[in-house]
């Protein structure tokens, strides 16, 4: 009788125990675990990360990071650890957070705009996902790549085409570069080559010539008339005398892009530089800056016009007076004259 009691109770702790047990398995499991008063929080879990790396990167997030760990490891992802943008919603148990690290790598939105370097590309590319700048300046550099896919060192800059695009965070350099091919090749569809081709131009060259544009005009309507005056220059063998590649010759020429130049001067005009379409006939060797593509489709479907010539217009900030005539341009040139020298802009 004694032996049974002494057995009894014995299995009354043990369940006791086991109960307890269980309860904090399951608490350390399935319980709330995080701690901040937003809705969700992101992790952003770098490439080689280990577990104690996340652990750290959770510690301002999570009410017990120990038992995080223990629950990872119990669950394989303390040896499987994959990098990656996460997102943590308020409430979260560890299994939840961990199937969360597993599986749900959130793209993010990549955009840039009208870079003129590889080097500034770098940066603000670096600053959306997590190659820094200068491992993405060295992939983006790399001559053999650009040798192998149709671009030279004046034309590299042709293959990005600006605009917004999805990545994982966690992306490597060379898989940027090697999207960026991918969606220069998908933007020159065939519709878009047939056209290039019906303007006896390259895509290359169609979009250098879209750099000018893009320079010349921030008004996405106006675009497709500048670029009109450019080809029609270009069809009469007339040089195109654009004030944005002087300033770009002479930024090349000093190395620094930060300059800004408000005014072309006559004296800028005699830099010898293949970029100064003042001294040299045709489109230039490649892009100016990495144009919109607005500007390359307004390249690709110009304003049919007569004109030749066109300058800014004092009246209507942002636009231009075209002409098309030398005499009608030099009295429209004469008005903005006197405008930016009564802005004392001299350079």
């Amino acid at each position: 009788m004694y032996i049974r009691k002494i057995l009894l109770l014995l299995v009354v702790l043990g369940l006791i125990i086991g109960g307890v047990f269980a309860y904090k398995v399951y608490d350390a499991v399935f319980s709330s675990n995080t701690k901040f008063n937003n809705e969700e929080a992101f992790l952003y879990v770098p490439t080689g990360a280990t577990i104690n790396d996340v652990s750290q990167l959770l510690d301002p997030l999570l009410k017990d990071t120990n038992t995080f760990v223990q629950v990872a490891e119990r669950k394989g992802y303390a040896s499987n650890v994959k990098g990656g943008k996460y997102a943590i919603t308020k409430g979260m148990s560890n299994n939840d957070i961990i199937n969360s690290l597993r599986s749900n790598n959130i793209p993010v939105k990549v955009s840039f705009n009208n870079q003129e370097t590889l080097a500034s590309l770098a940066g603000r590319i670096a600053s959306q996902i997590e190659p820094d700048s200068l491992s993405l300046l060295k992939v983006l550099n790399d001559p053999d790549f650009y040798k192998g896919n149709g671009f030279n060192e004046a034309t590299k800059i042709a293959m990005f085409i600006p605009n917004s695009y999805e990545f994982f965070w966690n992306t490597s350099a060379e898989k940027f570069r090697a999207r960026m091919l991918k969606e220069y090749n998908r933007f020159w569809n065939e519709e878009r080559r047939a056209k290039a081709k019906a303007l006896r131009l390259s895509p290359t060259e169609v979009v250098s010539l879209a750099s000018i544009v893009h320079k010349e005009t921030a008004k996405v309507e106006e675009r497709p008339r500048v670029a009109g005056v450019y080809l029609n220059r270009i069809r009469k063998n007339i040089k195109l005398q654009a004030d944005p590649t002087v300033i770009y010759a002479l930024k090349k020429h000093t190395g620094n892009f930060d300059t800004v130049i408000k005014r072309v001067l006559y004296k800028d005009l005699e830099l010898d530089s293949p970029y100064n379409t003042y001294k040299y006939a045709g489109i230039p060797p490649g892009p100016i800056t990495m144009p919109d593509i607005s500007a390359i489709d307004a390249v690709l479907n110009p304003e049919k016009h007569d004109y030749y010539y066109f300058v800014a217009n004092v009246e209507n900030f942002g636009y231009h007076k075209f002409a098309k005539t030398l005499a009608q341009h030099n009295r429209n040139k004469a008005q903005y004259v006197r405008w930016i020298n009564s802005q004392n802009i001299n350079r």
